[in-house]
Formats: C-alpha cells, structure tokens, sequence
C-alpha cells in the first residue's frame, strides 16, 4: 500500500494543533477571532512555501462548517471559477447551509486579470468568502478592486522553536516513526535545510526515515542530514520547493554583482526543467526593483529579453537568459525608485486621500474654473529651461521627501540637476 506523505500525515485540523503564525491565530490574532465568531472575512494570505497557508484555509472551512471548494490557478480558468460560484450560490440558499461556502485559491498570483476579475461579483455580494493563497507580493500580483475587497494577512517562516515542536509531534505522533527508534544528535543541519519551511522539514525527516534501513536506529544529526540531502537532493522537492531557494539565490546574486553565481543558478534552474518564462519575468523584476536610475537600460534589456523567450523558446533561450543575467549583475545598483514608491505608498496609507491643490486641477468645465481650479498654474514649457518652481504636492505634506538618490554615476547627475533646480529649497 503506499502511504502519504509525512507532511500530508500530519497536516492539523485545528487551530490548537497549528504551529506557527502567533499574530494571525494566536490569542486575539485576526484570524483566531474570525473563526470564533463565524463571520469569517475574505482575504488573501502571502507567505513562502510551507508555512501553512492551505493548512489554514481547511482549518477555517472545518471550524466554521463551511464548504469548501478549491481552485489552482496554474489550471483553472474563468469557466472553472464561474462554475464553482455557480455551485456555491445554490448551496449557500439551500435549507442546510451552515457557514458561507469558502473558495480557496492556490497561486492566486497568476490568475489573469479576466479570472481575478471573475471573483468580484462573488465577493462582494457574498456568495463565496474567497481565501487566497500566494508567495508573490499581492500589490504587484492581484488587481486593485479584488484587493479593496480582500485583506492581505503575512505569513513568516517558522523559527527554530516553531520547527523543534514540529519535529517533535512528528517523532511522537506519527505512527510510522513512533514504531522506529530514532536518535535526534543534532538538529542545526535540519533547521537549516528546512529554512523556515514546514513541509520541506517534514520531507526531509520521510527521506531520513525512508532511506534507513528497517530495524536500524534513525539517527539525526548534521552529517547524516547533509549526505542524505546531497545523495538525494530532489528527494524532498518533488513540488517544486527548491525551486524558491534556487530563485532566491540566483537574485540575490545579480543583486551582489557575481555573474558567474548568476550563471550557475541560472543553468541550476534550466537543468531542473523551470519556466524559462519565469526566469525572465524574475529579471524584469530584478531590474527595476535592484538596479533601477542607476541604468534604466537594464529594464529594456530583461523586457526584451522576456519578449525574445516568448519567441524562440528553449534551449536556444538559454543564451538570451544568459546574456541578460550577466548583463544585470555587471550594471550598477541602486534601489532608490523601488524605496521611493514605497515611501510614498506608506504616506498614503497613514494620510489618506490629501486634497489636489487647486493650481494643478483639471478644469474642463466654466464651473470649476469659477471654483479656481487650475488658476495660476504654471506651465513649465512656457519658462527657461522648461522648469519653474511651484508646488506639486498636497499642502500637507509639501516638504515631505520620497526619492533619496543612490550614489551611482546616472543619479549623480539627477542629484546634481534637482538641486540646481531647487537650490533655495523652495516649493512655490
């Protein structure tokens, strides 16, 4: 008979046997309180793999005895979720319904905008409580309206003391490893490899169990952990775990200007059979969020790049993922967009939707107009230089400094230029 996976064995059915994610489920978290009531909201849940987020949805759908459907949207479509929708809406004005029917999403990061479009409806009438599940941020992924309608919960990876109680109810409530002697020596090696990542400790401990021999003693230590991984490196990543680390490594070393570790993460990636659609849509990414002002070229090259992979495919694209991956660890760094926009995003969220001032409104109509809008607005091509000096920003927050310039050759120059134009500091 073949027997499930550890991590499927052991997956919790409540939240008291759950392990990790405090500030959502713990005493007073969001989520905890939610349950409690019933009255379960929808939102979108983003975290890396095997922190528990599919776990979390069932946990919700069994507490609140609701039904609970599930789509994933690497291959469901528009048909798939309007039929679900369909399903749910007559169950929920069924004699027997209980709590509002839950439809979980994995992946939601790559629904298209006509599938995340196709939930709106749903949601916001209440037919369904939507749960979504991603790795990507939510505010580059999924559209602004099915986010209005949905809070985004973060979920972290679990630490040290999160993975021991979950190795230790592996070794005592497991049945298969309580009937094996297992000697834990050391733990560091299998934390490490786990990186915070619940399912991928699970794996690991099925691997240990599965390549000791019956009768023997499992021992965990670090040696064992690393020649076990080493001699089976695929054994605990049937699903694709390893594909976030090897990703992560291959953009944190574009990020650390090493070519050659970009190369070899790049052909880890392309031995291992990944995307190579993703792979240049990561450097797109990459080259906005990392390199930015410093070379704004970067951002054409990764986009042509993507644009080149669409057309000729593999293996021939393994040149162009090449050249690009090179090209952006040599360019210049600078993250100063990518914090300005944020920067600004938070001073959104804390002060809310500041007044235009007037001078800068649209005046299509004799009536705003009468109101002022758009009255002494200066029109920049009209002065020398085709700048002058005036007030662009709300009245209260006028002073207030977003963009703070990287050192790098192609900032200076912006640096130099902007001060030149508000050298006295002024915003008229």
């Amino acid at each position: 008979m073949s027997v499930a996976p550890l991590a499927e064995r052991l997956r919790p059915t409540s939240l008291d046997d759950y392990i990790g994610q405090q500030h959502l489920v713990g005493p007073g978290g969001i989520i905890r309180r939610m349950i409690e009531s019933g009255n379960v909201a929808s939102f979108i849940l983003w975290g890396p793999p095997g922190v528990g987020k599919t776990t979390l949805a069932k946990i919700i759908a069994n507490s609140t005895e609701s039904s609970f459907y599930t789509l994933s949207a690497v291959t469901s479509g528009v048909k798939e979720v309007r039929e679900v929708i369909d399903r749910a809406r007559i169950e929920s004005q069924g004699m027997f319904a209980k709590g509002r029917p839950i439809l979980f999403i994995d992946e939601i990061h790559r629904f298209s905008k006509s599938q995340q479009d196709s939930l709106l409806g749903a949601v916001e009438n209440g037919t369904i409580t939507l749960i979504g599940a991603t790795t990507e941020n939510p505010s580059f992924e999924v559209i602004r309206p099915l986010l209005s309608r949905a809070q985004v919960y973060t979920l972290q990876p679990l630490n040290e003391s999160e993975l021991d109680v979950l190795l230790n109810r592996a070794l005592t409530g497991d049945e298969l490893l309580k009937n094996q002697e297992v000697r834990v020596e050391e733990k560091a090696a299998l934390f490490r490899y786990s990186g915070g990542d619940a399912r991928k400790l699970l794996n690991i401990l099925d691997l240990l169990h599965q390549s000791t021999p019956h009768g023997q003693a499992l021992v965990i230590n670090d040696r064992t952990v690393s020649e076990r991984l080493q001699q089976n490196p695929r054994a605990y990543d049937r699903n694709g775990e390893m594909h976030y680390d090897i990703i992560s490594a291959f953009i944190k070393s574009i990020r650390g200007s090493d070519p050659d570790a970009a190369v070899y993460w790049l052909a880890r990636m392309i031995a291992g059979g990944e995307d190579p659609e993703f792979i240049a849509r990561r450097m797109v990414i990459l080259a906005s969020e990392d390199i930015g002002l410093a070379n704004p070229n970067a951002m054409l090259i990764a986009d042509t790049t993507f644009s080149v992979i669409q057309k000729i495919g593999m293996p021939e694209g393994r040149i162009p993922l090449s050249e690009c991956a090179i090209y952006l660890a040599q360019s210049p760094k600078s993250n100063s967009a990518y914090l300005a926009i944020d920067a600004a995003l938070a001073e959104v969220s804390r002060s809310g939707d500041l007044p235009v001032p007037l001078h800068l409104r649209n005046a299509p109509t004799a009536l705003m107009k009468e109101l002022s809008y758009g009255k002494n607005y200066k029109y920049a091509h009209d002065y020398p230089g085709n700048f002058v000096r005036q007030q662009f920003r709300p009245d209260a927050i006028k002073d207030m400094t977003f963009w703070h310039p990287c050192s790098n050759p192609a900032e200076d120059v912006m640096t130099q230029r902007h001060r030149a134009r508000w050298s006295d500091g002024t915003k008229e």
